[in-house]
């Protein structure tokens, strides 16, 4: 027959053989290494076999694709131009394509070191994420997850590397936008977004054209002969068909320009005939130039050889529009009173796939051209500015693009939600410890409070912010802090920076106990199984305090194991702290291999018999933490002097067994649940209180003495 203390050793026995064989037969699934990719074949991949790739260089560097001569691409290393520390501390590479318009081709990770993508999220998920950046501009504005807003596309994230991948997001965009600026591919300066104008089709007045040119409606670009020298002077083409003194104040040009087809000036100019039919051949979203000139020709004879007018054409913002002779009407006569005689009268359509904006400034760009022989010449160009007057349109307000925020601002903004209700969540459980020795007054309301904080850290610390501590961060921090540290790689995940800024204030104060026994999901995962099972009297096995003591050492041997393998390898320490189930169950979900889950489960499990062992004997979390437990400041957990002998009421009521046979609490395994303080304010419960209570009752029973009054 087994007796309840073999039972107790059997259960030890099968802890500390399921522990080994996790640790013989997991480091073949966790000691995952990506090696780096080599690029050259990934970009040959990506662009035509004709294709040519000539050598990395430049000040940015990058490689350019050529095919038959014509360049066709780009391609670079965002580690060569923009390097973010992701999670890891370390970069991740990747190699980005772009065509010659700045459109992104194709996205390819080179080389990462995330322990999350190494040990447990598939790394085809990393290759998905980057892929959705194929077909994309280079000017778009992109942002990982979060919220929906305008002028914004949104590129999924991916679930429990939500930092990784916004780094990631980052130096590919950041790097594409430095080169293509270096390219001369975009303009330097971002540019508000000015939404379609409304040309206002009841504005109209009769007038002169006296009162059109005065007030901007029609606009002039006048060049004499003497500017049209000065811009040849020191060219070839100085000489060819130069002014001579007495020719240098003459007219080389003069063209008015104007859209007609804003009513108010389409009706004066053409008539409200014409103007009626000029509407009635545009398409939605195409407009009418016109352009009434004298001297130098705007139109050229080059349209009647190759139907392309290539003297004229109109810039808007980063568009440049030219005309063929299909977009050409020929003008035979203006109506308006006033107007000068013109040798050439013609209106250009400006088509719809041009997406030319009305209320949007404009320019006209005459090209002006010398022969220097036969075939070759040398051209210039001047522009004349049109603004559109108020009155003619109706402009949206223009939307100012969002200041660009850094990697560390736009994080904590998409996390403001989580930040803002875990302050919340800080400041009750200050309020609750300030003010224990009244709550524990009242021990109904004390543990349903205590389970429900403990189902928040569970549920929404743990699971839906993925808040989960582990001692990778200790290491990581210790490697950042002898090399050269920066906050900005902890302050990437404003939850685990809260919850470390929270654990080092609490351990100085009143030791590890209060995060482990508070805010560590794990730990109240472990708890609130261990409540649920000794609601429904499942039997509960303790171990003989002497064992308990001694398998304390082991989270501290496992502690150094691990401190000692990081000096060596952070990457391999991060492997072999999978001892730690806190991936497994909170950022991965228990999606990964089956020997991490089989892991978990059994660590969840043991808890129906046995509150959190793991805790106790297995985390070295709580090991690193209890490192510092003799700096704390307060010791508010009260006792008496007869806590342990004769008393051990304490003792035996602690579920973890924080409490030594000789009554004194060891801070360094407390998890701070204040169980044994209800206890100490109990007067049903605690035997001091009991027996200083029957002491008075008594002594009130005694009959009082008679004093004798003189």
């Amino acid at each position: 027959m087994v007796t309840l203390r073999h039972a107790k050793y059997l259960f030890a026995q099968l802890f500390i053989a399921c522990l080994l064989t996790f640790v013989v037969f997991t480091p073949s699934y966790a000691v995952f290494v990506s090696p780096p990719k080599e690029p050259l074949p990934l970009i040959q991949q990506i662009f035509p076999e004709t294709a040519t790739i000539k050598g990395k260089s430049g000040e940015v560097p990058h490689w350019v694709i050529e095919d038959n001569g014509e360049i066709i691409g780009y391609a670079f290393e965002t580690n060569d131009i923009n390097k973010i520390p992701a999670y890891s501390g370390e970069p991740v590479n990747m190699l980005v394509a772009i065509d010659k318009d700045g459109n992104y081709l194709a996205t390819k990770v080179l080389e990462h070191h995330e322990p999350i993508i190494l040990a447990g999220i598939p790394e085809s998920k990393l290759h998905s994420f980057v892929d959705q950046y194929s077909g994309l501009k280079v000017t778009d504005r992109l942002k990982v997850g979060g919220n929906q807003s305008e002028n914004m596309i949104h590129l999924d994230g991916l679930s429990g590397a939500t930092v990784t991948v916004m780094v990631m997001n980052v130096a590919i965009t950041r790097s594409a936008t430095k080169l293509t600026r270096h390219l001369g591919i975009i303009s330097a300066s971002s540019q508000v977004i000015v939404p379609m104008a409304t040309i206002l089709d009841d504005v109209y007045q009769q007038s002169d054209w006296q009162t059109l040119v005065g007030d901007g409606s029609i606009r002039s670009l006048y060049l004499d002969r003497a500017t049209v020298d000065k811009a040849f002077a020191g060219t070839e083409a100085e000489h060819i068909d130069e002014a001579s003194a007495e020719q240098k104040g003459d007219m080389f040009t003069q063209i008015f320009f104007a859209q007609a087809n804003l009513p108010n000036v389409g009706k004066n100019l053409l008539g409200e005939s014409e103007y009626t039919w000029l509407m009635s051949t545009l398409k939605p979203s195409e407009h009418a130039i016109i352009l009434l000139g004298n001297g130098y020709s705007f139109k050229g004879s080059g349209y009647v050889r190759g139907g392309i007018f290539d003297r004229i054409q109109i810039l808007q913002n980063d568009n440049a529009i030219s005309f063929r002779d299909l977009d050409h009407h020929r003008i035979t006569d203006i109506y308006i009173s006033g107007a000068p005689q013109f040798k050439e009268m013609d209106l250009f359509i400006v088509r719809e796939h041009f997406e030319f904006n009305p209320g949007v400034d404009w320019q006209l760009e005459l090209l002006v051209r010398r022969q220097l022989g036969a075939v070759d010449s040398l051209f210039t160009s001047f522009k004349g500015d049109y603004h559109t007057l108020d009155q003619y349109v109706e402009r949206p307000p223009v939307i100012e693009p969002e200041p660009e925020r850094t990697l560390i601002e736009q994080v904590w903004y998409e996390k403001n939600v989580e930040v803002i209700a875990l302050l919340v969540l800080m400041l009750i459980l200050l309020a609750t410890l300030f003010f224990q020795d009244i709550l524990v007054r009242h021990p109904t309301f004390m543990h349903n409070f205590r389970h429900g904080f403990l189902v928040v850290t569970v549920v929404f610390i743990g699971w839906s912010w993925g808040g989960q501590l582990s001692v990778v961060n200790v290491f990581t921090f210790l490697q950042a802090f002898m090399s050269d540290f920066s906050w900005d790689l902890f302050l990437l995940d404003p939850v685990i920076f809260i919850l470390w800024s929270a654990a080092a204030v609490t351990v100085l104060l009143w030791g590890r106990a209060v995060y482990c026994g508070w805010l560590c999901p794990f730990g109240a995962l472990q708890e609130l199984i261990n409540v649920c099972a000794r609601y429904f009297k499942v039997p509960q096995y303790e171990l003989p305090f002497a064992v308990h003591e001694r398998l304390w050492a082991i989270k501290y041997l496992i502690l150094l194991g691990l401190f000692g393998l990081s000096f060596d390898s952070l990457g391999l320490a991060e492997q072999f702290a999978e001892i730690e189930p806190f991936k497994t169950t909170f950022l991965l979900k228990f999606d990964r291999e089956l020997p991490f889950i089989l892991w978990a489960l059994f660590l969840l499990l043991v808890n129906v018999f046995s509150r959190k062992m793991f805790c106790r004997y297995l985390c070295p979390l709580g090991a690193a933490l209890s490192t510092g437990n003799s700096l704390r400041l307060f010791d508010w957990l009260k006792r008496r002097k007869e806590c342990g002998q004769p008393c051990k009421t304490c003792a035996k009521e602690c579920e973890i067994q924080a409490i030594h046979p000789d009554g004194h609490i060891n801070m360094r395994e407390c998890h701070y649940c204040l169980d044994c303080q209800v206890t100490y304010f109990n007067e049903q419960k605690c035997p001091p209180l009991k027996k200083m209570a029957r002491k008075k009752q008594k002594d009130f029973g005694k009959p009082i003495a008679a004093v004798e009054v003189s």
